[in-house]
């Protein structure tokens, strides 16, 4: 592959990534307005080093914890996770689950959270979190179903951007299967849900040939 043309597709590879990222940021600061929380945050996981890391934040820390990493089953993120249940917790002192000394590396430790695992396909991506709701009233049903939606648009924007990054990475090895990967990454993001279902499913295949 020549120099211009990888640069050109690395573009974008790059230009998707942002998109993706743009959304996932969306994704918390809508959380955090429509719950009047103090923070909201989205975490992924990064299934080869078993660790949880912050991918968007709203509210405290968003200009510092980006790329921030600790091990998956740490606190209420990783119990979430792992059972792949949401939660509310209304006094966080008071759970076990909570891990005081982790919150407080990121300078922002909250008394309350709700938190629910971003699923796609099967797969637990990440976690979605909103700290520190006003506790005015009871958490509600149609609080757990609004969370939900939220959690759903933020797996599939997980999701392509992990597909992006691996575009990204597969590019730099500069085989004919990297432009292949990129230039699917790159359309993904302007496609019709038609398309992307399909393009996924060939990135799928991709990914399982150059893997066998």
């Amino acid at each position: 592959m020549s120099e211009e043309l990888k640069a050109a597709v690395a573009a974008g590879v790059v230009g998707s990534q942002e998109t993706f990222r743009e959304l996932l940021q969306s994704v918390v600061d809508v959380a955090r307005a429509i719950f009047s929380a103090q923070a909201s945050s989205i975490f992924l996981l990064d299934e080869e080093n078993d660790e949880l890391v912050f991918e968007a934040i709203a509210g405290p820390g968003a200009d510092t914890l980006i790329g921030q990493r600790f091990p998956s089953s740490t606190g209420v993120a990783g119990w979430v996770l792992v059972t792949r249940q949401p939660l509310v917790i209304e006094e966080l002192e008071q759970d076990p689950r909570f891990a005081r000394e982790a919150a407080e590396s990121t300078g922002f430790v909250p008394k309350g959270l709700m938190a629910v695992p971003l699923l796609h396909e099967e797969r637990a991506l990440g976690v979605l979190e909103v700290l520190d709701r006003p506790q005015q009233a009871a958490f509600s049903l149609k609080e757990m179903e609004l969370l939900g939606l939220f959690a759903s648009e933020a797996a599939i924007a997980l999701d392509l951007l992990q597909k992006a990054r691996l575009a990204r990475a597969v590019l730099e090895d500069e085989g004919t299967e990297a432009t292949a990967l990129a230039r699917l990454a790159q359309r993904l993001s302007d496609a019709e849900p038609e398309q992307q279902e399909a393009a996924e499913r060939l990135i799928r295949a991709i990914n399982d040939f150059l893997a066998s």
